[in-house]
C-alpha cells in the first residue's frame, strides 16, 4: 500500500547527503590536498559522492516504479488522503505494518546491493592502482 515511501525517504536523505559530500569534495581545501599528489594516467578513483549517486538512482528508480504500480492498482489516488488505506484506521494499521516490514526490507536490500557495488569498485580501484605502481617500478628499472 505504501511500502514505496520507505525507500523514497531513504532516497531523500541520501540525495541531501550526496549534495553535501559533493560540495565538500569540490572545496578548495580538498583540491589543494589532491593537487600535491602526482597522479598518473593509469590511476582510477571514483569519488564517494558519485558512488552515493548510484544508491540515489537505485532508490529513486525503484520508488518510482513502486509508486506507479500502486497508482495502477488504485492504492494511491490523486485526492486527499492520497493513500486509500489512510482513510480507514484498520487499513492504516495494515499500511504501517507493510511499511515497517516490506518497505524496510526493500530499502535494506537495495542498500546491501549498493554496498556490494561499492566493494567491487574499491577492489577494481586498488587493482588498477597496484598495476600502475608495478608498471612504474618496471619502467624505472
Amino acid at each position: 500500500m505504501a511500502c514505496f515511501l520507505v525507500p523514497t525517504a531513504e532516497a531523500i536523505v541520501t540525495t541531501i547527503a550526496s549534495k553535501v559530500i559533493e560540495k565538500k569534495e569540490n572545496s578548495p581545501e580538498e583540491a589543494k590536498k589532491h593537487s600535491g599528489n602526482t597522479e598518473n594516467a593509469g590511476s582510477l578513483h571514483v569519488p564517494f559522492s558519485r558512488k552515493l549517486k548510484w544508491l540515489n538512482n537505485m532508490l529513486w528508480g525503484g520508488s518510482a516504479l513502486l509508486a506507479f504500480e500502486h497508482v495502477w492498482h488504485g492504492e494511491v489516488v490523486p485526492y486527499f488522503p492520497f493513500l486509500t488505506a489512510a482513510s480507514d484506521p484498520a487499513d492504516a494499521a495494515e499500511m504501517l505494518h507493510e511499511m515497517s516490514t516490506v518497505g524496510v526490507t526493500m530499502a535494506v536490500l537495495v542498500s546491501a546491493v549498493w554496498l556490494g557495488m561499492v566493494a567491487v569498485s574499491s577492489v577494481i580501484e586498488k587493482r588498477v592502482q597496484n598495476t600502475s605502481a608495478e608498471d612504474e617500478k618496471e619502467a624505472a628499472s
